[in-house]
């Protein structure tokens, strides 16, 4: 017999309740700029961390001549960004479980969410940026259900390399880059004609072919933000920022990427064993049927109530429908 599921959310203070208009406008558009989502004290504690980071990052690259020759590799070995702080460190387990931007997060792609990855950028001057590209060519979901949530620790704008994003652009398929083979996120030899592009995330827009896809659109625009602001973006919106033009400020960020807890997840950052990586992504919201991780510091989750469950059972019926068991079909 089917089970049928009725979502329900947990009730708790504080929570953040997404507009009709904001759940059109993140469908439509493929991204939603939540202003002040998070108070200034869970921002400055985010704040702090990441100047802690930036430290300890900058005495460790000092003692290391490792260089990576990738895109990015410079990003890296200048400590603009470092990935998966969430599972090193408590704080930055809270921010990627902030109850605030799962509640957003849950009314986008929910009721079920899984906590996939985090990110740490703090982008100082001279330094930052990243090419035209798309989140769900380097996390890939099944269903493809990926979202991103960009934290602002300090004011961005344009002079010290906020995001850009090309309104719409959600709707594109994932163009999958030569460099990674093609990628998986779409099944193979379902597009007659879904080219493949070069240096994705490159900063120069004569070499990321990707910029050829964002020609088709309106121009790019800006998205300026102020520190406890949040952007939410689509996997497959093209978006990008251009390095740090300031003489004396940082941009320092935190960006968590979530998924459907339902999604298939053939990847992790840190590597997995078998034939996914759910096991090792925590479940933040609802329920799943699929493997999960809990938080390692015992951050607090707001999960499905399994002692008031809402689903009923289901029964086929004469006519192929299915009704509850107990009801009475109409004579």
């Amino acid at each position: 017999m089917g089970k049928y599921y009725m979502p329900k959310s947990r009730s708790r203070e504080n929570r953040y309740m997404v507009s009709v208009k904001e759940y059109s406008h993140y469908q439509r558009e493929g991204y939603l700029i939540v202003r002040g989502l998070l108070s200034p004290e869970d921002i400055a504690e985010l704040y702090a961390f990441a100047e802690k980071s930036r430290l300890q990052k900058e005495n460790s690259n000092k003692s290391s001549e490792k260089r990576d020759a990738s895109p990015l590799g410079e990003e890296f070995a200048q400590a603009t960004r470092i990935h998966m702080l969430s599972r090193l460190d408590e704080v930055a387990e809270r921010g990627m479980l902030h109850p605030r931007i799962l509640d957003v997060t849950e009314a986008i792609i929910g009721p079920d969410v899984y906590a996939v990855q985090s990110m740490l950028f703090l982008n100082p001057p001279g330094k930052g940026g990243q090419g035209w590209h798309q989140d769900a060519c380097y996390i890939k979901t099944h269903p493809d259900t990926l979202v991103g949530a960009w934290i602002a620790l300090e004011p961005a704008d344009e002079e010290n390399g906020c995001l850009w994003v090309v309104p719409g652009s959600n709707h594109e398929p994932i163009y999958p880059p030569v460099e990674v083979g093609g990628g998986n996120v779409h099944a193979l030899d379902s597009f007659g004609d879904l080219n493949t592009v070069q240096n994705v995330s490159h900063l120069d827009d004569e070499i990321n072919t990707l910029s050829k896809v964002v020609a088709n659109y309106p121009p790019a625009i800006s998205v300026p933000l102020n520190a406890g602001d949040v952007l939410f973006f689509h996997s497959h919106l093209l978006h990008r920022s251009f390095p740090n033009k300031s003489v004396d400020r940082f941009r320092r960020s935190y960006v968590c990427h979530y998924c459907n807890a339902r999604s298939w997840i053939p990847w992790d950052h840190d590597g997995y064993e078998g034939d996914s990586g759910n096991y090792r992504q925590i479940l933040a919201r609802g329920k799943t049927h699929m493997p999960y991780a809990a938080p390692t510091y015992g951050t607090e989750i707001f999960l499905a109530d399994e002692d008031n469950e809402d689903s009923v059972t289901m029964v086929g019926t004469d006519d192929g429908m299915m009704m509850p068991m107990g009801m009475e079909k109409d004579k």
